[in-house]
């Protein structure tokens, strides 16, 4: 229980600070006005290594504050095989912030809530899993356009739990 008060008030804090950085918004705003500021879009995400493969699709919709700030929701669903050892699938959801300094640099920061469901090889006679896996993840991308490709790192990776290879991950990101 520690851990995911600990999560929350992290997550707390950057969303804080966030917006700290949003100009308030007029609460005469029309809804035509509301989804003009809407952007849908998400992530595509790959890992690989020794045996190793994870690909993870991530739609997701922001409100675009201004030109710096943006938050929003998404959908996460990923697939997580080990060559002879394991494949899991993994559904949940995130909040993410993202601040562009400068149009051509974006920091984000996304909390994430995933429901893992590990199925083991039978022949290694382990348990099947079946838990729920927090992440915190930082990153800093280059942005183009609608596309940001960048890397992001898991301030809560767990090496036992993680659906992720490492605490380190590519990412593209895009949204219209």
């Amino acid at each position: 229980m520690k851990t995911f008060t600990r999560i929350i008030k992290t997550a707390c804090v950057i969303f804080m600070t966030a917006f700290s950085f949003i100009t308030p918004l007029n609460a005469q705003q029309s809804p035509t006005n509301f989804w003009s500021h809407v952007c849908f879009g998400g992530g595509v995400g790959l890992s690989f290594g020794d045996g190793f493969f994870s690909g993870t699709l991530a739609p997701s919709a922001i409100y675009q504050f201004n030109p710096q700030v943006a938050l929003g929701l998404g959908l996460n669903g990923t697939y997580n095989t080990q060559k002879d050892l394991y494949k899991s699938t993994i559904l949940g959801g995130s909040l993410i912030g993202l601040f562009n300094p400068i149009n051509e640099i974006q920091l984000s920061a996304e909390f994430e809530e995933l429901h893992v469901n590990r199925r083991y090889d039978s022949y290694l006679n382990l348990k099947d899993d079946t838990y729920w896996s927090p992440a915190l993840f930082v990153g800093a991308g280059y942005r183009s356009g609608n596309v940001t490709l960048g890397i992001r790192y898991d301030l809560l990776f767990d090496k036992n739990k993680s659906i992720y290879a490492d605490a380190w991950a590519p990412f593209v990101r895009f949204y219209f």
